[in-house]
C-alpha cells in the first residue's frame, strides 16, 4: 500500500471522505446566480467581470490555482503583473454569455498537470502574456463575429507569439493535514528579459457582511517573512515566505466608489493591491497597514530569456522557527514521488507512455475541480447584498421552490470557469473515474446530492443554479452501479453493499417522483424537457407547447426504462446479502416491463426508419414523430442487464414472480420485452428486440450518419443535407446537422447537441455495446463500420469505438492531437507537447475540442474508457454470497 493508499483508507472511515485543504477555490464567482440580487435574474450583467477585482463576493471566492480549507475560510492563491496591464492578474478572464459568439467562455491558458486524491502532491501551470492582456480586443471580437463564425480564442490575439509569456508553474505539497509547502516557479519563454510582479495572496472569504461571523477575521504581520491568520472557526495558521520587496495589507470589502459612486471611508478595498503596484496610489497608507483581511508578499524580478525564478511559501497551523530548514524543494521531490507511485500502483502497467499521460492529466484535472459549493436559497432570497434591497419580484422568481436548499459542501464541478456550480447528471458521471483513485469520495458524491439538504421533498434532485427544477436525465442508479463495480474489482470481488442500501432508498423517492411528475398521462411515457441534451430537440423541448399538445419523450422514456432496471439490479445484489430487498427487485422488473411496453408500442418506433423518435400529441389530430436521428432514438440501448443463473437459483421469490408475470402476459397476449438466455438459465433483459438492437447498431455505426473518427456523433450526419422540418401553430422549426459550435440561442448557446461527439453518451453507448458483448459472446456479428463489409463481435466494436474516442487526446504520427485542432502549432512548440485540454464537446467531423475548456468533469470518463481498452474493466455483477459489512460510516454533513 502506497503513502496515498494510507491517506486515502484513513479518509474512508471519516464521516465526510476529504481532507481539510484542497483546490476547493472557484476559478469564476462572478456572473453565478449565487451572486445574482438583481430583480430580473440577469447574473452576468449585475456581477460582470470588471467588478471582480473591487467588489466582495457574498457565497466564495475565487483565484487562479488557489487553495482553501473545506469551508473556505481563508484562501490562498497566486496574483500576477506583467508591467503593462491596468489591472493585477488575480483571476481567469472570459466573456459573459452576452459578450460571447457562443455564450460564455474563458479566454486564458491554463493546465492542471498534477493532483492525488488527498492533494498531498498537485501542481497547474498558468502562461500569463508578457504584452499587455488583450481583454477588450477579446471582447470586440467576439462581439462581431456571427454564431457561425468560430469563437476568437487568445491564440488568436499574437500575444502568444514568438514565446512571449511566462510559464508560471504552481505547485502545493503537503507536510501533513494542515501544514502546506508553496511553489511557485515562473520561467520566460520569450527571446528577451521581462519584469514580473508576483504577489501570493492570502485572504479570508468575507462571511461578516452578513453577520455570519461573531469577529471579523484578521491577518497580522509577526516579521518580515511570517504573517499570522486568526479566525474563530479555523483558528490560527501561519503563512510563511521568502523575503519580499515589501508586504501588503488590505481589506477583503468592497470599493463603493467603483461599484456603486459612494466615497469609501478607507483606501483599504479589495482591490488595494492594484491601486499600490499599477497606479502608485495609497502607497503611504497600504505600506503603514499590518494588519487586515487580505495579505501579500511582493516579489518583484526581471526574469532574463530561458531563465526562470522560484518563490517558497509555507501555510502551517503551527508556528515554526526555521520553514524551511533542510532545503525547501525537499517536500516536493518527495510528495511527487508518492505520487508517481500511487498512480503506478492504481493505474494500468501496460499501458503506452502518451495513454498514461492523457489517463493521470484526466484525473488531475477531475480532482483541480473539486469546488466549495456555498448557497442558501432563503437567506438569498430574502436578504440583501448590500446593493440591491430584497424585493418582492426575486422572493418569487428563480429558484423560489427551493428554499430547503442549503448547501456548502466540496463538489465536483463540470468546470471551475465554465460552470463553476454543480450539474445534477454531470456529477454522476464524474463519479466514474473518480471512483478509480478514490472510491470513498464518489460515493460520497452520489450519497450527498440525494441528501435532504439537496432533494426537494418531494423527491427531485436539484438540476444546477440556473433553474434548479429543470430535470437532467436519471442516471444516479446506473452511476452508483457503476461505481460500485470498480471498487468491487478493486477489492477483489467484494463490494460495498451498504453503499448500495444508502442510496437505492433516496433513489428510491427520486424514481417515484418521476413516475408522478413526468408520466402525465400514467401511461409510461415520459416526459421531461430538454434532458440536459440542450439544443437536440428542433425546438426547445421545455416549453410549454401550444394548447393541449403534448410531447412524448422517446428518451425520457428510455432513461426510465434504464433506470427501473438499474434499481431492480441493485435491488438484487442487495437481496443476494439481505433477503428484505427481494420483493422490491421485483417492483423494479415489473414496472421495467411496463416501460419497455410503452416505448415498443405506443407510437415512439418507426419500423420504416427503424428508428425511435419523440412525438408531438395533440387531442385533436394525429400524433406526429418528430422524425430527428439523433442520440434521442439511442438512448434506449442505454436499458440493459444480465442476470445471472445464480441468482434465480437464490432468490426464489424473485425467481417464482418473473416466470409468473411472464407466462401471465404471454398467455393473454400482452407485450413482453426482449429476454434472451444463454448458457442455461443467464438471461439478457433489454429494452429493444435482438433485430432492433441490429438495426439502432447499423445506423450507430455508418461513419454516414452517426460515427465520426473520435466517436458517435449526437446527431447524424443524415441530416447535413436532409434537414428536417416541422410546422406547429403556423410556425415552422428546423434542425440541421451542425458539427462544431452552436448555431442556436437555445440555453444560452454556448453549447451543442447537433453533430458534436460527447463523452457522456460515448460512454454510455460503449458500455451497453460491451453489455450485449458480455451476453452474446461472440454469437452476434455487426458489420463495422455499416458498408465496410467487415463483421465484429460487439466486444470488439466496443473497443474500436473506445479507440475512436481516445484519438481525440493522442497524438498522431505528425505530433498533431485532434482536440487542439487548429492550434497544434502552439503545442507542437518545446516545453508544450505534453499539454492537454479535456473539452466539454468535440467536433463531429475534425474531432477539435469544443465549448468549455476544462471539463474534466465528465471528459475524464476517457480515463475509465483507457481502463477498459487495455484490459481491466469493471467487473460484471456477480454478487458475493457472503455480506460484506461497510467498515466505518463516512456519510454526514
Amino acid at each position: 500500500m502506497t503513502a496515498e493508499q494510507q491517506r486515502l483508507k484513513v479518509n474512508a472511515n471519516k464521516k465526510v471522505p476529504l481532507e481539510q485543504w484542497g483546490p476547493y477555490i472557484s476559478e469564476r464567482q462572478w456572473g453565478t446566480v449565487r451572486e445574482d440580487y438583481s430583480e430580473n435574474g440577469d447574473a452576468w450583467n449585475y456581477f460582470p467581470f470588471s467588478h471582480s477585482h473591487c467588489r466582495a463576493y457574498r457565497w466564495g471566492e475565487d483565484g487562479i490555482g488557489g487553495i482553501s480549507d473545506f469551508f473556505q475560510n481563508l484562501c490562498f492563491s497566486v496574483a500576477l503583473w506583467n508591467g503593462k496591464d491596468a489591472i493585477l492578474k488575480e483571476r481567469l478572464f472570459g466573456l459573459g454569455n452576452y459578450e460571447g459568439n457562443h455564450g460564455e467562455d474563458v479566454k486564458e491558458l491554463y493546465y492542471y498537470l498534477d493532483n492525488i486524491p488527498t492533494h498531498y502532491y498537485m501542481q497547474m501551470l498558468y502562461k500569463y502574456p508578457q504584452q499587455a492582456f488583450p481583454y477588450q480586443n477579446l471582447v470586440e471580437k467576439n462581439r462581431s463575429r456571427s454564431k457561425e463564425e468560430p469563437e476568437f480564442e487568445i491564440l488568436d490575439t499574437g500575444v502568444f507569439n514568438d514565446n512571449k509569456y511566462f510559464d508560471v508553474y504552481i505547485t502545493y505539497a503537503k507536510y501533513n493535514k494542515r501544514d502546506i509547502g508553496v511553489k511557485i516557479e515562473i520561467v520566460n519563454r520569450g527571446k528577451t528579459a521581462a519584469p514580473i510582479t508576483v504577489l501570493p495572496t492570502l485572504w479570508f472569504y468575507n462571511r461578516w457582511q452578513y453577520g455570519g461571523l461573531e469577529k471579523r477575521p484578521e491577518i497580522t504581520r509577526i516579521d518580515n517573512c511570517t504573517v499570522k491568520a486568526t479566525h474563530e472557526r479555523l483558528g490560527n495558521y501561519y503563512l510563511y515566505f521568502q523575503e519580499p520587496s515589501t508586504q501588503l495589507f488590505t481589506e477583503n470589502e468592497t470599493n463603493l466608489e467603483k461599484v456603486q459612486g459612494i466615497p469609501n471611508k478607507t483606501p483599504f478595498t479589495k482591490d488595494a493591491f492594484n491601486e499600490v503596484i499599477i497606479n502608485q496610489k495609497n502607497v503611504t497608507e497600504i505600506s503603514k497597514k499590518t494588519s487586515g483581511t487580505k495579505f501579500a508578499p511582493v516579489y518583484k524580478y526581471r526574469i532574463e530569456s530561458g531563465k526562470s525564478k522560484t518563490i517558497y511559501l509555507r501555510l502551517s497551523d503551527v508556528l515554526i522557527e526555521q520553514p524551511f530548514a533542510g532545503g525547501a524543494d525537499n517536500i516536493f521531490v518527495h510528495r511527487k514521488k508518492e505520487a508517481d507511485e500511487f498512480y503506478d500502483s492504481v493505474l494500468p502497467k501496460n499501458m503506452p507512455a502518451d495513454y498514461k499521460l492523457i489517463q493521470r492529466q484526466a484525473l488531475a484535472g477531475l480532482l483541480w475541480s473539486k469546488q466549495c459549493y456555498h448557497f442558501d436559497i432563503e437567506r438569498w432570497l430574502n436578504q440583501s447584498d448590500g446593493i440591491t434591497p430584497p424585493s418582492e419580484q426575486r422572493k418569487h422568481g428563480r429558484n423560489h421552490e427551493w428554499q430547503h436548499l442549503k448547501n456548502q459542501d466540496i463538489i465536483l464541478m463540470p468546470d471551475k470557469w465554465e460552470y463553476p456550480w454543480y450539474a445534477a447528471w454531470d456529477l454522476a458521471f464524474h463519479c466514474i473515474p473518480m471512483a478509480m483513485i478514490d472510491p470513498s469520495f464518489a460515493k460520497h458524491q452520489l450519497i450527498l446530492i440525494m441528501r435532504e439538504w439537496y432533494m426537494k421533498p418531494d423527491g427531485q434532485l436539484p438540476a444546477y443554479e440556473w433553474n434548479f427544477s429543470d430535470v437532467n436525465p436519471p442516471v444516479h442508479a446506473w452511476a452508483a452501479l457503476q461505481v460500485y463495480n470498480i471498487e468491487k474489482q478493486k477489492n477483489n470481488g467484494h463490494g460495498d453493499v451498504a453503499f448500495l442500501k444508502r442510496i437505492f432508498s433516496k433513489l428510491i423517492i427520486n424514481f417515484t417522483w418521476w413516475i408522478n411528475r413526468k408520466d402525465p398521462n400514467g401511461n409510461n411515457i415520459f416526459e421531461g424537457g430538454f434532458l440536459g441534451l440542450d439544443n437536440i430537440g428542433v425546438f426547445n423541448r421545455s416549453i410549454q407547447l401550444h394548447g393541449q399538445m403534448e410531447l412524448e419523450q422517446a428518451d425520457g422514456t428510455s432513461w426510465m426504462g434504464m433506470y427501473a432496471l438499474n434499481l431492480m439490479d441493485i435491488a438484487i445484489e442487495i437481496a443476494l446479502h439481505d433477503d428484505a430487498f427481494e420483493d422490491t427487485a421485483t417492483k423494479f422488473f415489473e414496472h421495467f416491463v411496463l416501460i419497455a411496453e410503452a416505448l415498443n408500442e405506443m407510437g415512439l418506433w418507426n419500423d420504416d426508419d427503424k428508428f425511435f423518435y419523440d412525438m408531438l400529441v395533440s387531442p385533436n389530430s394525429k400524433p406526429t414523430q418528430l422524425r430527428i436521428q439523433s442520440i434521442v432514438g439511442l438512448t434506449s440501448l442505454f436499458a440493459a442487464s444480465i442476470i445471472e443463473e445464480h441468482v434465480f437459483q437464490k432468490l426464489e421469490d424473485f425467481t417464482k414472480r418473473v416466470t409468473w408475470f411472464e407466462r401471465y402476459r404471454l398467455k393473454n397476449g400482452k407485450f413482453w420485452p426482449n429476454e434472451e438466455r444463454a448458457e442455461g438459465e443467464r438471461i439478457l433483459l433489454s429494452l429493444v428486440k435482438k433485430d432492433r438492437l441490429v438495426a439502432l447498431l447499423t445506423r450507430l455505426l455508418s461513419e454516414t450518419e452517426f460515427l465520426s473518427e473520435g466517436g458517435i456523433r449526437a446527431l447524424s450526419k443524415y441530416h447535413e443535407k436532409n434537414p428536417y422540418s416541422v410546422t406547429i401553430d403556423g410556425t415552422e422549426y428546423s434542425i440541421q446537422y451542425d458539427p462544431g459550435d452552436s448555431t442556436s440561442n437555445f440555453f444560452g448557446g454556448n453549447s451543442n447537441w447537433r453533430g458534436p461527439v460527447w463523452m457522456p453518451i460515448n460512454y454510455l453507448i460503449i458500455q451497453s455495446i460491451r453489455k450485449y458483448g458480455e451476453f452474446y459472446n461472440g454469437s452476434l456479428t455487426i458489420e463495422y463500420p455499416t458498408g465496410s463489409g467487415k463483421f465484429m463481435e460487439l466486444l470488439d466494436i466496443a473497443d474500436e469505438l473506445t479507440k475512436r474516442v481516445v484519438s481525440l487526446f493522442e497524438k498522431d504520427k505528425n505530433g498533431n492531437r485532434k482536440t487542439h485542432g487548429v492550434y497544434n502549432w502552439f503545442y507542437q512548440q518545446p516545453g508544450n507537447e505534453q499539454l492537454l485540454l479535456f473539452y466539454e464537446y468535440f467536433h463531429g467531423d475534425n474531432g477539435s475540442g469544443l465549448g468549455a475548456s476544462h471539463q474534466t468533469g465528465w471528459t475524464a470518463l476517457v480515463a475509465q474508457l483507457l481502463n477498459e481498452m487495455v484490459g481491466e474493466q469493471p467487473a460484471v455483477i456477480k454478487p458475493e454470497t457472503l455480506h460484506q459489512k461497510h467498515e466505518g460510516d463516512w456519510w454526514g454533513e
